[in-house]
Formats: C-alpha cells, sequence, structure tokens
C-alpha cells in the first residue's frame, strides 16, 4: 500500500509557489501547443491522493485520464517494473523476442470477451492501437470505408483524428485528414430523450437510424470496420441505450464486416467488468484496449479473432517501441493486481457511492441534467436551469473551483458540459465522498 497520507491538505494556494515557479519554465521550454488540465506539479501519487511540489494534497478523481485504475504506486507494478528493469530495458520484440509480450498476448487472448481463438499484438498508445486495428481490419476484408459515430475520440494522429468526432482542440487546423472515414449517428438516451423518448430507450431503434445512415451513405460491400467506444469517453461518457450495441454486432457479423471496439478508457475493471463491452454480451472481432492496461507505462494492445488478426503479411505489423518489456512486466502486475484484490467488485461500489451522492444532487438542482456511466466511470452532463441546454460555462468554473479546494476533476463532452470522475479502484469511500461534497458545496453558491 502506498504511504501516502490519504486526506485532502492544502497549505498553499493552488497553485502553489513551487508550481508556479516549474510552471514559468514549462511555458519557456514546453510547446503551447501541450495544454495542462490543473496547474500543479505532481511530487508523489497513491491511492487516491496527488501530492504536489508545495505539499498540497489532492484528492485525485481522474487517475491520469483512466490509467492509474489500480493506483498509483501499486506495490505489485513496482517490483514487476523493478526487476525487469534490472534485467533488460529494451531488445525491440521484433529483433530478439522475450517472454514478456507473450504472455501479455496470452492474457488478453483469456481476458478479452469471445471463446473463439484469438491473438494480439502490442503496441504503445491508444491511437497507434486504433489505427492497427483499422490496418488490420482492411487487410482482412479487403474493403477500405470505415464508420465512427458522433461524439466520437479515438486518438490525436492523421487517421484517428478523422475518426475523432469533435473539432477542438483536436482537429481544428490539422487537416487534410485520412480519407474513407464516414459517421453514423450514435445513441445518446439523455439528448435523444429530449426530442423523442422512444429514441431514449430503444437502442434497436437507434441502431436503425445508424445503420441506415450506413447503408445509404457507404454500403456494406465497401466497408472494412465499425469502430466504436461501448461506453464513449471524450465524447461525454455516453452509454448507448440497451439494443444499439447488439444491432451494430449482429448487423457486422451478417455482412462480413468487423466490429471494433474500442475500449481504451473503458476497459480493464474501469466499468465494473473487465471491458465494457460485456455488459451487453458483445463479442467484438477486435478489441482494442490501452491506458489501463498498464498502470501508467505506455502500453496498448488489438486483441482479436485469430483469422482476422493473422491477414496482414509477415512484418506488417509492429514498432520499435511496441510491447516493451518494462511496460509488459507492469501490465501483467496490473493485470494480477485487478483479479487478485477484486477490483471489479470494487469498482461497482464506487458507482454505487457515486450514484447515490449525485443522484440527491441532481434531485436539488435542476441543472445537472443526467447523470450516468458504469463502475468508477461517472459523468453529470449540466445544463442550463429549466432547459436541457448544454451549460459548458458551469462545467468549466465548476472544475475550475473544485482544483482550487484541492479536487481534480476532468471535463469533457461534444459541448464542454460534462463532469466526469475517473477515480482509481483505490479510492476510499470516505475521499471519494469527500470530493463530492466539494463539488456539491460548489454548486450551491454558484
Amino acid at each position: 500500500m502506498t504511504t501516502l497520507e490519504q486526506s485532502r491538505k492544502l497549505v498553499t494556494e493552488i497553485p502553489g509557489p513551487a508550481s508556479i515557479e516549474l510552471s514559468k519554465r514549462r511555458v519557456a521550454a514546453v510547446s503551447h501547443g501541450v495544454g495542462v488540465t490543473m496547474p500543479v506539479f505532481a511530487a508523489r501519487a497513491g491511492g487516491g491522493i496527488i501530492e504536489d511540489v508545495d505539499g498540497n494534497r489532492l484528492i485525485d478523481l481522474g487517475s491520469g485520464i483512466a490509467v492509474t485504475t489500480i493506483g498509483n504506486s501499486s506495490p505489485r507494478v513496482i517490483d514487476a517494473v523493478r526487476a525487469q528493469v534490472a534485467d533488460f530495458t529494451h531488445t525491440c520484440f521484433m529483433v530478439t523476442p522475450y517472454e514478456e509480450y507473450v504472455a501479455v498476448a496470452e492474457h488478453l487472448n483469456r481476458l478479452t470477451p469471445g471463446s473463439y481463438e484469438k491473438r494480439s499484438a502490442l503496441f504503445n498508445s491508444g491511437a497507434e492501437a486504433v489505427e492497427n486495428a483499422i490496418k488490420i481490419a482492411r487487410a482482412y476484408t479487403r474493403k477500405t470505408a470505415v464508420v465512427a459515430f458522433d461524439h466520437a475520440y479515438h486518438g490525436r494522429t492523421n487517421l484517428t483524428m478523422a475518426l475523432t468526432a469533435k473539432s477542438m482542440p483536436y482537429k481544428s487546423g490539422f487537416g487534410p485528414f485520412a480519407p474513407e472515414i464516414y459517421r453514423a449517428p450514435m445513441s445518446y438516451p439523455y439528448r435523444d430523450g429530449l426530442i423523442d423518448k422512444e429514441w431514449a430507450t430503444d437502442g434497436e431503434l437507434a441502431a436503425e437510424r445508424a445503420l441506415t445512415v450506413i447503408d445509404k451513405q457507404i454500403g456494406a460491400a465497401n466497408l472494412a470496420a465499425i469502430i466504436i467506444e461501448p461506453i464513449q469517453g471524450e465524447g461525454g461518457f455516453i452509454v448507448p441505450a440497451p439494443g444499439f450495441l447488439p444491432a451494430l454486432r449482429a448487423w457486422c457479423s451478417d455482412n462480413d464486416v468487423v466490429f471494433i471496439a474500442d475500449e481504451v478508457q473503458s476497459g480493464f475493471a474501469r466499468t465494473g467488468a473487465m471491458f465494457a463491452c460485456e455488459d451487453e454480451g458483445i463479442e467484438p472481432d477486435l478489441i482494442v484496449t490501452a491506458k489501463g492496461i498498464a498502470d501508467g507505462l505506455p502500453l496498448a494492445a488489438v486483441t482479436g479473432r485469430a483469422e482476422i488478426m493473422d491477414a496482414p503479411h509477415v512484418s506488417g505489423l509492429g514498432g520499435t517501441y511496441g510491447g516493451n518489456p518494462v511496460a509488459c512486466a507492469a501490465a501483467l502486475a496490473t493485470i494480477e493486481t485487478i483479479e487478485l484484490d477484486g477490483l471489479l467488485d470494487r469498482a461497482k461500489h464506487i458507482e454505487t457511492v457515486m450514484k447515490d451522492k449525485l443522484g440527491r444532487m441532481q434531485a436539488d438542482d435542476d441543472r445537472i441534467g443526467d447523470v450516468r456511466g458504469r463502475g468508477a466511470m461517472i459523468a453529470v452532463e449540466l445544463v442550463k436551469s429549466g432547459t436541457g441546454d448544454p451549460n459548458p460555462e458551469l462545467t468549466k468554473t465548476l472544475a475550475a473551483k473544485a482544483h482550487s479546494q484541492g479536487v481534480l476533476v476532468l471535463t469533457c463532452g461534444t459541448f464542454g458540459n460534462i463532469l466526469r470522475f475517473l477515480p482509481p479502484l483505490t479510492i476510499s469511500d470516505e475521499l471519494l465522498i469527500e470530493g463530492l461534497d466539494v463539488l456539491a458545496g460548489i454548486l450551491a453558491e454558484i
């Protein structure tokens, strides 16, 4: 367990003097294109706390954007990484392979949904893994078109920017983008329900809407893959209506289209299941993972049906750092921690605690339009009082005031009006509730 005291403590204003000095160095040395959410510099982190260079202890409700799911400084990860660094840091798996890569692939093949024979390939980041999933699908189907969805986020590389829906800050000024990328309407129960209640609850109807667009604008004969986040991340933690994902999955099976589940943010115990697509029994053809896979070390993967994964020619997949042995050691320790420490159940408990508190806040304040999500992937959609209109100004103000009081929260959403909560599964109930109480107090004041 971490030795970092698990309590919120402010010894300076946020940011403190040491962080301010480091911020000056950052501005002078780092590209202005790299933004920061909270202008404090971390010194230590563990459990549910981040301690900054001024000695302030902050409640962490972000987990480095869903990366440190099992908590910073997780003991098994520390031990595994130290041992691997002592042996070797790199040989390149494509030159002289090593067991750690194979072991991670075996675990992924075991853990991901589907009882069919699988293969895996390892990469460095979620965006890189998404690009490779598209490559694999195109190699297998000999088709080129790809469908992504409204509000989707898949990365910042050229192809993944094309897949991503939101222009600012992800795409604006960076085109032209990769061709043969198309977009279909997503099931967004809260916003669909503002127009027609049936859209909000009938996932099959929402899927029919999407599939009509796909049939008319692209056609199955030209479509290599559909890629979708089972719970959308940057787009606003949107959980599609029941039946939406199964209908898309069935259509792909009937039309020789590869179904790709992007579980970069929702995977590895985040939602109370190992993968979010398990909630409705979805078995993707390919599943993309990253973020929580290695507790902060850069690692990503594509896992899927053996016949699809084996479609690319030899040496068609790879990369110098892909499946780095130190990152693989961290991933093996992360998986062991999830399974041995009962973290799937912990994620479900966190959902209960958060939805109870946030639900009571919603009942008292009509600016909270929606509370949604699963496990430790929960969001609040903020709207203007008496309407369903997005309220990004309130969202920005609420997050900034929370930061000033030592609670790290993140925002997201196509309209910039979502507070998203991604606490580490190692956070205590006391810290979780305290963080939410701080937010409730701020919201009451605004």
